[in-house]
């Protein structure tokens, strides 16, 4: 069968019905994935420094305070939208269970056993492992969960799978603890994630209503299936589950970009497009290579975003709701690029863990924990036995000079191919209705030899308000803080009917050009007939942005914003010179030039002070927004913008 996706509902449930998988899949207690506890030479065969650095990480993980999670803490979402109070002890849980079941693995000498039974009946113990964020899916809506009603989100995914790995490699010493804890394991399993996932349809991430799925669809997914694989023990159930979850991934996979772009961001790509690798490899690994879709090129390309994505150092483009700071799993990435055979990607993995300091020069550090691998079990295991192979590595970040993704309608370009050096400019189309959408139709960044200039601010801490109907109250959200016009106080509009029109593109060794029309991003009330925008990248020169509109009527006000963490000097009318300005963890802004007519402009330079601490992770105390006021606007007109090192 052709390695190409169709455009229908059904490609992985079609090419591997169900009775294909019946026949394909290795059974259950035949299966293994990694070596359990007990295959000591699996484990001491980990380099030395590894090893005694994870079991560091796990005797401080035996002296932490087990955290307490209360049931006023889980309804505070309910009654203020604050987050933070429960899942910050809920995620300590998880990351202390994970150390101790690392530790003992690694040692394997019994002395970690009692700190993992601790943690994993005391998890076991919790009403719910679904999040107050997203318990709103039980019929008793947002408040406590109602434990009569198992309703999966991400993270009851996420602790399901991080349970099932335990189980799976202590399952034997566990049960010299207590014959009765693997038993309760199974019976939290079945009933938190493998009974009501078979059974139930309704759950709006797997695809089978009318809700367009985002990265929950994969990630779910990829947590639902560890567990069915390592610990259903009907092996009937057991291939019905994973039939379902091929239905499911089709939603996400089918409709998916064919250039492999994310509409969610970089950010979210790790539990996006990552999160379809984690059940890819699952599955290869799951039927001993014989459902293989990592020649399949919408495969390779999803793979491949996560470089084009990356500006330089830990500055990614950051569209929609993802942070313009991260740090990728370099394991991941590497097994990833390995599997779709891209060396760059490959390269790219083996820079990240230099950078994130996994290795140095071919050696490993003696501080690794779990966590500096991978957030979760399922991805700690492979990168953990990749470690030494990444090791030997040739290590580089590709810094692909030119990169066009025309369904998502993003574009990339840099001075030079392979190099931070001179300018950098990134922008978009799209519409108003992406996958954690900003109204940014149109809006673009820059950054100049690797170091942010002009930018996208990105989003405060999710709050309740964040996924509500308010969600555009937030000024993070609204075109007004982007690189974009607003006409007589009237921004971009939410919506898939808000878009961009006419969008081109064209590069060639000199230039690279991109435009589009805008106008339709707008509601009707801006009385736009047109608003042409024309980026132009003049290769080791500057960036001209170029705008030309055409109104219905003539606008009592037109502006133009730009972000910059910069400092700004706009004491030369026609010139803002950006200096650089401290960040955070030791970055700094870049430094460049803003030309413009002062024939047509008068500038204010607004400083927002920053006490969110999401934003303040990246940008520090303060940004700046550059507002560009006409200051004769017209019906119709044109303007420039120029920016320069």
């Amino acid at each position: 069968m052709s390695n190409t996706i169709e455009n229908t509902e059904s490609y992985l449930s079609r090419k591997y019905p169900l009775e294909t998988l019946k026949k394909i899949l290795a059974p259950r207690a035949q299966w293994k994935p990694f070596p359990t506890a007990g295959d000591r030479a699996g484990w001491e065969g980990l380099p030395e420094a590894v090893r005694q650095a994870h079991i560091r990480a796990g005797e401080t993980a035996l002296t932490r305070a087990w955290p307490h999670l209360e049931a006023s803490n889980y309804l505070q979402y309910a009654r203020n939208g604050n987050r933070d109070q429960y899942e910050k002890p809920y995620f300590a849980r998880r990351d202390i269970l994970g150390a101790l079941v690392i530790a003992e693995c690694v040692e394997g000498k019994g002395r970690f056993l009692d700190g993992v039974t601790n943690a994993l009946w005391s998890i076991c113990e919790e009403s719910s492992w679904v999040l107050p964020a997203h318990i709103g899916a039980q019929q008793a809506g947002f408040g406590l969960p109602d434990t009569a009603e198992p309703v999966v989100d991400l993270f009851d995914g996420e602790t399901a799978a991080h349970v099932a790995w335990t189980a799976y490699l202590l399952g034997d010493q566990l049960q010299t603890v207590s014959p009765l804890i693997m038993p309760r394991v199974l019976r939290e399993l079945q009933l938190r994630i493998l009974t009501p996932n078979l059974e139930r349809d309704d759950f709006w991430w797997m695809g089978f209503g009318p809700r367009k799925v985002n990265n929950w669809n994969p990630w779910v997914n990829s947590n639902w299936l560890a567990c069915a694989l390592l610990m259903e023990q009907d092996e009937e159930r057991r291939a019905a589950a994973v039939y379902k979850i091929l239905r499911s991934l089709d939603r996400f996979l089918v409709p998916y970009p064919k250039d492999g772009g994310c509409d969610e961001g970089p950010g979210y790509w790790s539990r996006a497009g990552a999160s379809l690798y984690d059940n890819l490899e699952l599955l290869l690994n799951g039927t001993a290579g014989q459902l293989d879709e990592f020649g399949n090129e919408l495969v390779c390309e999803i793979g491949r975003y996560v470089y084009r994505a990356h500006i330089a150092g830990k500055f990614y483009l950051n569209f929609a709701d993802a942070s313009s700071v991260l740090t990728p799993e370099p394991t991941l990435i590497y097994t990833y690029g390995k599997r779709i055979a891209d060396a760059r990607m490959q390269g790219f993995g083996a820079w990240l863990a230099e950078e994130a300091g996994l290795i140095e020069k071919g050696i490993f550090p003696a501080r690794i924990t779990p966590r500096d691998i991978a957030p979760s079990l399922g991805r700690v295991l492979p990168g953990l036995f990749t470690l030494a192979e990444l090791a030997q590595q040739p290590a580089a970040p590709p810094l692909v000079r030119d990169v066009f993704l025309p369904e998502i309608q993003v574009m990339v370009a840099r001075d030079h191919d392979g190099s931070t050096q001179g300018l950098y400019v990134a922008a978009k189309g799209g519409h108003n209705d992406e996958s954690h959408n900003h109204n940014d139709v149109g809006n673009f960044v820059t950054y100049i030899d690797g170091k942010p200039v002009l930018v996208d601010v990105g989003v405060e801490t999710y709050t309740r308000k964040t996924f509500s109907a308010q969600r555009y109250e937030i000024w993070t959200m609204q075109s007004a803080y982007h690189s974009l016009p607003t006409i007589n106080g009237v921004m971009q509009a939410p919506g898939e009917a808000f878009a961009a029109h006419d969008v081109q593109y064209a590069a060639t060794e000199d230039s690279v050009r991109f435009s589009l029309d805008i106008a339709a991003a707008y509601p009707a009330q801006a009385q736009l007939k047109s608003w042409q925008r024309t980026l132009t990248l003049e290769r080791g020169r500057q960036l001209l942005v170029a705008d030309a509109y055409e109104m219905a009527a003539k606008p009592a006000e037109l502006t133009l914003s730009l972000m910059t963490p910069c400092q700004v000097d706009d004491s030369q009318p026609g010139l803002l010179v950006l200096s650089p300005a401290p960040l955070v963890n030791g970055l700094t802004s870049g430094a460049g030039k803003v030309s413009y007519d002062p024939v047509v402009f008068s500038v204010r330079v607004e400083e927002i002070s920053i006490n969110d601490a999401r934003l303040a992770s990246t940008w520090g105390q303060r940004l700046c927004r550059l507002l560009f006021v006409a200051k004769d606007p017209q019906a119709s007109g044109a303007w420039q913008i120029r920016v320069s090192a």
